[in-house]
This record gives C-alpha cells, sequence and structure tokens, in this order.
C-alpha cells in the first residue's frame, strides 16, 4: 500500500465476511488486539476446520437488531481486559473494510454490552495501513443509523424471539421488570406468571400447566424462576412442572430448593470444601451450652433456617444473651443455626453475581450504622469493589455446587480469609447494576438464550 489510510479515533468499517456492512469501532493503538463483541458463541468444526458461530448487537444501545455470524477460529487466548480481569477469548481472522482499502485482521470474540463501542480496533489490525488522528472523528465519513438497522432489518438478521415466562409474584420489583425489559429488547416474547395463579394436571401422557382459570401455558421455551421465600414449596413444584413439559428452567426446582434450605446448603458447602464460618445445628436445650463453644462463644448469629434478607438473623453478644435467644426459638419448636460471628469484617460482605459459571459483576455493602447485617433491605449501602481470584473462585465453586446457573454468592473477609455465608437463587438486581453499570439482566437472557439453542 503506497498511501496510509487517516483515521480518527472512532471511524466506521465493515466485516463484510460476517454480514456486517457497517458497524462503529474505537480505535485504540494503546490496545494491541482488536475486539468485537459477541454472545451466544459456539465452537463447532466443519471439514477439519475450527469455527464458531455467534450472535452480535451490530448497533450500540440497541438489542433487537441481532446478527448470527461465524467465523474461523485462529486460535484461543487469555485476554486482559481494562478492568485488569482474564478472559479466555476464541480469536477469529476476517477481512475488515476501512474506506476503500480491505485487509485481514484478527478479532478476538468478549460480550462488549457495557462498553461504549460494539467493536475496539487494537494497533495490531492497523499496523503499516493507517495513520491515526486522535483529535479527529469518523474521517472516512458518517452513517446514519437508522439506515444501518433498516438495513440489518430489510436482511432478516433478526432473529426469532423465544417465549420466554418469568415466574414470580411481584412484576412491579426493580429485579423482574429489568429481566422483562431485557428480554424484549432482545427481540423475545416474554410473560410475566404469578406463580399462585398457576396450577398443574400432572399425568403421564399429558402433563400441563395452567393459568388463571383456564390458560393453557404451553409452547413456553424458557422459564426464569423468581422465587419469593414464603413460595418457594410452590413456586419449585411450578418450575418443575414447566421443567415436566420440555421447558427450559434458568435456576431448576432442585437448586433453588436445595440453595433455600441454610442447613442443606451449608452441608453442601461443606462436602466441596468451600470455606464458611463455624456452624453448629442441634435440636435439644440440652446442648445449647456445647453448641455455644463449638462456634467460639459469643459473640456469635443466631440464625431461622427460614429466614432471608436478613430476616430472623440474631447477633448474641454474651453467652448468657446467646443461651436465651437459642433456647427461645428451640421453645417456639423453630429450626435455627448458630454461627461464628466474624467480627474483623465490620458489617461489610462482599456480593458476587455469578451467571453460567463467571462473576459478571461483584459489589461490597456495608451495614448501616449499629447494624451489623449488610442487606440493602435493611438500609445497607453498596460500593464498587475488586475482589480477588480466592473470592472469584469461591464464588463460582459455590453456585456450582448449589447447581445454580444464576446466583448471588455473599462472601464476608475473615481473618482466615473469604468465607460463604449464604447463596441466593433470586439475587436482586438494583445494587449490582447501580454500581458495577452492567447489564445483569440482559446476561441472564443470555445465558437463556445459549441453552435453549444447545438443547
Amino acid at each position: 500500500m503506497s498511501k496510509k489510510i487517516v483515521i480518527g479515533k472512532e471511524e466506521w468499517c465493515g466485516l463484510p465476511e460476517l454480514g456486517l456492512p457497517a458497524i462503529k469501532a474505537r480505535v485504540d493503538s494503546g490496545a494491541k488486539t482488536s475486539s468485537l463483541h459477541a454472545f451466544n458463541i459456539h465452537p463447532f468444526e466443519e471439514d477439519g476446520n475450527k469455527y464458531v458461530h455467534f450472535d452480535i448487537h451490530p448497533i450500540q444501545d440497541n438489542r433487537k437488531v441481532i446478527q448470527s455470524c461465524r467465523g474461523l477460529v485462529v486460535d484461543q487466548r487469555n485476554i486482559k481486559s481494562s478492568s485488569g480481569e482474564k478472559e479466555k477469548r476464541h480469536v477469529i481472522r476476517t477481512p475488515i473494510s476501512l474506506g476503500d482499502e480491505t485487509w485481514e485482521i484478527e478479532v478476538t470474540l468478549t460480550n462488549r454490552d457495557s462498553m461504549g463501542y460494539r467493536m475496539l480496533l487494537g494497533r495490531e489490525a492497523m499496523k503499516e495501513r493507517v495513520l491515526i488522528d486522535p483529535d479527529a472523528s469518523l474521517c472516512l465519513g458518517s452513517i446514519n443509523e437508522k439506515d444501518i438497522e433498516k438495513h440489518y432489518n430489510k436482511v432478516g438478521t433478526k432473529k426469532d424471539g423465544l417465549k420466554i415466562v418469568l415466574l414470580a409474584s411481584n412484576p412491579e420489583l426493580y429485579s423482574n421488570k429489568r429481566i422483562m425489559e431485557a428480554g424484549e429488547e432482545r427481540g423475545h416474547e416474554m410473560r410475566f406468571i404469578n406463580i399462585s395463579q398457576c396450577y398443574m394436571n400432572i399425568s403421564s401422557s399429558n402433563p400441563e400447566v395452567h393459568y388463571r382459570g383456564g390458560e393453557l401455558l404451553d409452547g413456553v421455551d424458557a422459564v426464569i424462576p423468581r422465587i419469593k421465600p414464603s413460595m418457594t414449596f410452590y413456586g419449585c413444584a411450578v418450575a418443575r412442572q414447566f421443567q415436566s413439559v420440555g421447558s427450559f428452567c434458568l435456576n431448576d426446582s432442585v437448586s433453588v430448593s436445595r440453595s433455600r434450605d441454610k442447613l442443606r446448603s451449608l452441608q453442601l458447602l461443606s462436602t466441596k470444601g468451600i470455606p464458611m464460618p463455624t456452624t453448629g445445628f442441634a435440636n435439644s436445650p440440652v446442648d445449647t451450652a456445647d453448641i455455644i463453644k463449638m462456634v467460639g462463644g459469643a459473640p456469635l448469629v443466631v440464625k431461622l433456617l427460614e429466614g432471608t434478607q436478613g430476616k430472623g438473623v440474631v447477633l448474641a453478644e454474651t453467652n448468657k444473651a446467646a443461651e436465651s435467644v437459642i433456647n427461645a426459638f428451640k421453645s417456639l419448636q423453630a429450626n435455627i443455626l448458630v454461627q461464628e460471628f466474624i467480627k474483623e469484617a465490620d458489617g461489610k460482605d462482599i456480593r458476587c453475581f455469578v451467571v453460567d459459571g463467571k462473576v459478571v459483576g461483584s459489589i461490597q455493602r456495608q451495614a448501616a450504622e449499629g447494624e451489623f447485617r449488610a442487606n440493602l433491605h435493611l438500609g445497607g449501602t453498596a460500593s464498587s469493589v475488586k475482589i480477588t481470584a480466592e473470592e472469584r473462585k469461591i464464588a463460582i465453586n459455590a453456585a456450582k455446587a448449589m447447581g445454580l446457573k444464576v446466583a448471588g454468592v455473599d462472601i464476608i473477609r475473615s481473618k482466615g480469609g473469604p468465607k460463604v455465608l449464604e447463596i441466593n437463587s433470586s439475587p436482586g438486581l438494583e445494587g449490582i447494576e447501580d454500581v458495577t453499570e452492567k447489564d445483569v439482566a440482559g446476561l441472564m437472557i443470555e445465558s437463556v438464550e445459549k441453552a435453549v439453542r444447545k438443547k
């Protein structure tokens, strides 16, 4: 090439072999590798070659337009993101068009939903071909995004949507509204179904789920259960019925019921070697003193097995107070856990949001003044936090031990290292999305898309 192309800090480019005639890229000579937004990534082999199929929202801030692509895989690399996190990515080779010139580049595939551009153009792709004017933008011309949207829709790139049911109790909750919005943005038919108004026909020949006096809920591709604690038994029964008629459940009924049973979940964590606070459980009041001694004495925490969001959790500051609280609960025939109190945590814990075996976001929660429970529902505040590799691994393994595809794993930092406090099968989205500015609801919908396509 005799003459180099002059480009600005952002440019429209084309990736013709991927069916992307126009995509806006951020030009970054500080980044070595180019990257392209991708989700629903599925590798496969054909005629001895490795390929990858993936979907992309080619227009920023528009999730209704979806282009399906496939590319030739040339490598898999560990890439360090701008946030310092390492991720193993597929690398594809494909032609790029900039202005009147076309040449081949290597591009890594990753979810860039939270980024400002669907594509980042790194220095390897521009080597000896372009000059960058860092103060300029769109040196090669601008394109009307509405025209691009019309083009993508015209060539039929919009995918057929799935029929997805959100199985919950309150349609006005932030988390439920966000999941509905995220699914609709991606072109899916979303339906909010109230758990309490479902009923079932349980038979070997024709199992069915009915709703509100007779409507048959059939043809449902996927169910996202958001079951409140008081509806755990019935909600899991409804989710299980949907599974029996062939619907995919994002968190299946077994995983949800397993995580709701505090004792069972702690025993599962124990068998997997996942660290947690020392916990005692007994039936007879005769054993109260020994249980207190077992967890290291007061101060200690007494928890109802059925409590959630910090409810039914009491801090006993002396051994005498602990005995009184434990025996009072037992006199009411309530099942309780007695747990060591991690004083050095100073009212803080970390909520790790896990989707499909990856921590997609984490926040630190600080208890309100005079309170030891860090739950946001009890006045706690949330802030950003950088978790360690060990904390990330613990969160992923804890969700895996429960069998949960989506989980909120609460971790406390102690002198002996990070420990799991609790695992939530219906974690709230408001705190995590506000602080991290990530589209966590969208990642949940992508998990559904991936699973249904695989199925």
